[in-house]
């Protein structure tokens, strides 16, 4: 039975119980729903006594919160006085009488209740034993001599659980064990599996009606927990998500905007199981590089129907290059975070579509579609949307906070500098830095002799795909900019921190952006299967797997070269070949050339440029730090040979 049928609802009213045998209740019992004069006697089956049935006000207190019930007025004599009692339910007033305030109160909620709920045959609110032929899988519930729907039920206590005062979602106060028992009666949790990594290895299925919903944690407790949330996220619509607490402050503009920044749970949820999925399969055979510490991946949904998903790339990572392997020809991949090696292999990806064109046969297998008459650069297709996925909130500005403390709304520290600053890398290292307003150029023979290479956090760097696209230079002479729909993060998602991080802080600064550039604001989520703190050391590679790609690429983060001493198929000299034999193949843009040096080649795509130059100086303007770049010298490098 609902737990909830099961609770102490009857207290909120003052009511003496029932179940209590001195002479003294029994004798008021006709004052009740119970009119014998007698208590009734439980019915024993297999050891276990009869739930006794709620009375009006018990069940009109489950289905509407916070009732007041008001004592109108008192008539008759003395010996045999008339209570009135009233009841504001929706706006509306109802009304009671009895011999007794008790009596009056169950009137007037047995008028309130027939004013929204459908009665079996008529019947007052009275308890009655269930009928021995109900049909316990019809659609409707019975109750106390009322027909409920059974949807119309699950709504109210959803409400109830979800719902607050001023009509906003929030994330609810019970478990989602406990929460998914009171709301479904056939709940099966049980341990599917106790082999896994460190980060899940339980793994729990929950199956409700017939449906099944995986967890995974560390614990068994954890693994469970997500087994729930998972359930009420597809069955009931219902979030633990941190957006769900979302404040109103300058960060977002108004709470009405909440719901547009958070990207539905069993998006979230499918997005990240695809990732880490995708990692297992494409890791079988190398367990000695399945290590990681950081995963992200790309994966890329048509017309927001979750069964379009594709997984795009998958890479982990957590290292920069060292500053002596630096290459002047492009040939080593400087960061090796996993979010930056994913956004590389988008690259790759999109070159493999563009090349589609080059044909006429499988032109129409591309994600993009060619320039019109009057334009000039390749799109996406409509409802091509692509979402980002990292197992911990990225690095930088996005991650500087204590998940432990209450610090959703204003920061409490007036004298706190660091909030809203770019950061660096620091070179073989994790973790970040602030920026120094003096430190805006590196130089190649400083790194050569022995100053840190600083590389921007990937906090900033997703903040500037946020403005310039997640293209590239090269390619934005091609196609017009490509934004992520969304974010999702397996741990350490602040929704004000990360929204300021991405592209909340040079909101009101930002401007002059050449058209289609413009800040693209993503949604957020936090998978209901959050990943735990993770304690181990992080290796020195990082993988990388773009689909069509029969294998995985592995990297030696220091070096910058796979681990095999060759040059990786997403670094500098890699795509700046790609473009150079594209723009020669692909219709509409044989007009473009390779100008000089790849830095040059970069610099005369204009309105890319512009937009880039509009970023570094919002974040000036916001007194946030100067934007670091390498060495020059590393992008004077021609097409190789």
């Amino acid at each position: 039975m609902n737990p909830e049928v099961n609770g102490n609802n009857t207290n909120k009213v003052n009511m003496k119980s029932p179940l209590k045998s001195d002479s003294t209740t029994w004798s008021n019992k006709r004052h009740g729903d119970h009119l014998s004069g007698s208590p009734p006697k439980k019915k024993i089956k297999n050891g276990a006594p009869t739930p006794q049935p709620k009375n009006s006000v018990a069940m009109l207190n489950e289905l509407r919160q916070g009732l007041i019930y008001t004592l109108e007025g008192q008539s008759g004599p003395v010996h045999a006085p008339i209570f009135t009692m009233s009841v504001e339910v929706d706006g509306q007033k109802y009304n009671g009488q009895g011999r007794s305030k008790k009596i009056a109160r169950i009137q007037a909620a047995q008028t309130a209740l027939r004013s929204f709920i459908q009665f079996k045959d008529g019947a007052i609110l009275s308890p009655s034993k269930p009928s021995n032929n109900v049909d316990f899988t019809s659609d409707e519930h019975l109750e106390n001599g009322i027909i409920i729907k059974k949807e119309a039920l699950l709504d109210s206590k959803i409400n109830k659980s979800m719902i607050n005062k001023d009509g906003q979602k929030q994330i609810p106060e019970k478990g989602p064990v406990m929460l998914l028992y009171e709301l479904f009666n056939n709940v099966n949790i049980e341990c599917a599996s106790t082999d896994g990594a460190q980060h899940s290895r339980f793994k729990m299925i929950a199956t409700v009606n017939d449906k099944k919903f995986e967890g995974t944690g560390p614990s068994k407790k954890l693994a469970k927990n997500a087994a729930a949330k998972a359930a009420l996220a597809t069955l009931c619509d219902i979030s633990y998500s941190p957006m769900q607490s979302l404040p109103t402050s300058d960060t977002i503009a108004s709470s009405d905007k909440k719901e547009s920044y958070e990207l539905p749970q069993t998006f979230a949820d499918a997005i990240g199981k695809m990732v880490l999925d995708k990692f297992a399969a494409v890791t079988v055979g190398i367990e000695n590089y399945n290590r990681r510490k950081v995963l992200a991946g790309i994966v890329m949904i048509e017309n927001c129907d979750i069964n379009t998903a594709k997984v795009i790339s998958v890479s982990t990572g957590t290292k920069c290059v060292n500053g002596e392997h630096l290459s002047c020809y492009g040939a080593v991949l400087n960061d090796s975070h996993a979010e930056i090696v994913s956004r590389r292999c988008l690259m790759d990806y999109f070159y493999a579509q563009l090349d589609l064109h080059t044909n006429t046969a499988t032109a129409n297998e591309s994600i993009f579609v060619a320039p019109g008459p009057n334009e000039t650069s390749y799109k996406l297709k409509n409802g091509i949307r692509f979402h980002l996925y990292i197992n911990t909130a990225p690095c930088g500005d996005a991650r500087i906070f204590s998940p432990h403390e209450d610090d959703m709304a204003v920061d409490k520290h007036p004298n706190r500098k660091a909030r809203g600053q770019l950061r660096t890398k620091i070179e073989s290292g994790e973790g970040t830095i602030p920026v120094k307003s003096s430190d805006g150029i590196q130089t190649w023979d400083g790194v050569m002799q022995g100053q840190r290479l600083l590389t921007m956090s990937c906090s900033d760097k997703i903040a500037r795909w946020n403005v310039v696209g997640l293209q590239g230079a090269l390619l934005a002479s091609i196609i017009q900019p490509v934004y992520l729909h969304s974010i999702v993060l397996g741990s350490l998602l602040h929704p004000a921190h990360m929204y300021r991080a991405v592209c909340g802080r040079i909101e009101t600064t930002i401007q002059g952006l050449p058209p289609p550039y413009y800040l693209n604001k993503p949604k957020f989520a936090l998978v209901t299967s959050a990943e735990t703190r993770n304690q181990i050391k992080a290796p020195n590679f990082a993988i990388n797997w773009t689909i069509g790609q029969k294998t995985v690429e592995v990297v030696n983060s220091l070096t910058g070269k796979t681990i095999n001493g060759k040059v990786s198929r997403i670094t500098k000299q890699a795509f700046f070949t790609k473009y150079s034999d594209l723009i020669k193949r692909l219709p509409n843009v044989q007009n473009r050339v390779v100008r000089g040096d790849y830095g040059e080649t970069k610099m005369s795509v204009r309105d890319y440029q512009i937009a880039k130059a509009e970023l570094v100086s919002a974040f000036k303007r916001e007194d946030l730090g100067n934007w670091l770049k390498k060495p020059m010298e590393q992008d004077q490098f021609m097409v190789p040979e």
